[in-house]
């Protein structure tokens, strides 16, 4: 996510500041802190959650690290996240992800996905609030939702994680949407079309590693994917 506050906000109509440092990210990972969008007493605020989901009945917060994705396809049946696809929804804004090909068993290539532009979009996520005891204070996370993946990213992966129209984001985050059916209709593969695919560089494998450099373009490898 390369962006500031301000195009955020004016990106997803937010209602007040941020409350934390939002800088530029080239390459975030599971167990960190991102920026979702959330809705609170009927506003759109932008808070910084952990990703990987800690539901709140788990016995401690290490459950999270499983829990960074929710298959859209189960999510609502699953005891982990059924509770937050009902009431707590959120957008994770973004400006793309990562798939890996594995080309043998030890040596995988990364890939940036993204819109055509560089413009940025929300994935579909899921949050919840948990707390190791009442008196204590709360840890907020959340997992991002995927689905099959298109055509572009199919030759990579066969997951991707669902982006979210934009004409969507607003249904997909209003809790008094509770119609399980149309929230499912919103989870759809992101069209192909509207894509970009881009080789970059193995630097995006080590979460030490959060520069421009991991979303440069790599040299692209003859043959990698049929005509």
């Amino acid at each position: 996510m390369a962006f500031t506050e301000q195009d955020l906000d004016a990106r997803f109509d937010l209602d007040g500041g941020a409350g934390f440092e939002v800088r530029a990210r080239y390459n975030v990972a599971p167990g960190q802190n991102a920026p979702v969008v959330v809705m609170r007493e009927g506003r759109r605020r932008l808070e910084a959650f952990r990703w990987g989901l800690v539901p709140s009945w788990s016995g401690d917060d290490r459950s999270g690290a499983r829990m960074i994705n929710a298959r859209s396809e189960t999510a609502r049946q699953s005891r982990a996240f059924a509770a937050a696809f009902s009431r707590r929804r959120c957008l994770v804004p973004a400006s793309g992800f990562f798939e890996w090909r594995a080309e043998t068993r030890s040596r995988k290539i990364p890939f940036h996905f993204h819109l055509k532009g560089l413009q940025p979009f929300a994935f579909a996520g899921l949050w919840e609030e948990w707390r190791p005891h009442v008196s204590d204070p709360p840890l907020f996370t959340f997992a991002i939702l995927t689905t099959d993946a298109n055509e572009l990213v199919r030759p990579v992966h066969a997951r991707m994680p669902v982006i979210l129209a934009r004409e969507h984001e607003a249904a997909w985050l209003d809790p008094g949407q509770t119609d399980p059916a149309a929230l499912q209709d919103l989870l759809r593969p992101f069209p192909a079309r509207d894509m970009e695919r881009v080789q970059v560089s193995p630097l995006v494998n080590s979460p030490a590693n959060d520069s421009p450099e991991c979303i440069r373009p790599a040299p692209a490898q003859a043959g990698l994917f049929p005509d």
